[in-house]
């Protein structure tokens, strides 16, 4: 998202043309008809992957993959990219949860109930902290994609995160893909800290 707010979409369009995959990571969350437009504006980029606000709603879900679906058949060279949503942030504690969103329950109950929801709006997964990967491909199926932020090697500060698992613990919960921002961006060496989270995922 920062990255983006920064250099724009021309940024994106780099990246590709250089063979990089893309996960586009805004979190759209607006009206059905804004979601949609804005889904659309995405798949015209090439991304591989981007997400919206499951809190948005079925309708707001549906329309995101109903502006993938009209790029797609503006532009047959365009390929579909995985399109998921938010459950619930890797910040968000079961007080803050219940006291205030004001979500009664747990946190991976929230969780479930929204991948759920994601899952009946036709998308292709989520986002949710590691923790609750194996509930989610119990609850929607192993095809069912689980995309996890809030992933802390051993030795890494917390910082603003509540639930999190280094990445080997992520990828034995049955995460398909993880997020990893500081550990990397805040390292001294950023290349030996990818290298080393990725050989760590290898194990694993």
């Amino acid at each position: 998202m920062q990255l983006f707010y920064a250099a724009g979409p021309d940024f994106v369009k780099d990246l590709k043309a250089k063979g990089y995959q893309v996960f586009l990571d805004l979190k759209m969350h607006d009206i059905p008809n804004t979601v949609k437009g804005g889904a659309d504006s995405i798949t015209r980029l090439g991304v591989d992957m981007f997400n919206v606000h499951a809190g948005g709603g079925l309708q707001m879900m549906k329309a995101a993959a109903e502006g993938v679906a009209q790029a797609l058949d503006s532009n047959p060279s365009l390929s579909k990219p995985i399109l998921i949503a938010v459950t619930q942030l890797t910040s968000t504690n079961e007080q803050m949860l219940n006291e205030e969103i004001g979500i009664s329950g747990s946190v991976e109950n929230a969780v479930l109930n929204y991948a759920q929801l994601t899952l009946k709006a036709g998308l292709d997964g989520v986002v949710a902290s590691p923790m609750e990967s194996a509930a989610i491909r119990e609850a929607c199926g192993h095809e069912f994609v689980t995309v996890t932020p809030g992933i802390r090697p051993a030795g890494s500060a917390m910082g603003d995160q509540s639930r999190t698992l280094t990445p080997a613990e992520a990828i034995r919960k049955g995460s398909h893909y993880i997020v990893v921002g500081r550990p990397i961006t805040g390292a001294s060496n950023p290349r030996q800290a990818a290298e080393d989270i990725i050989k760590e995922m290898m194990e694993a």
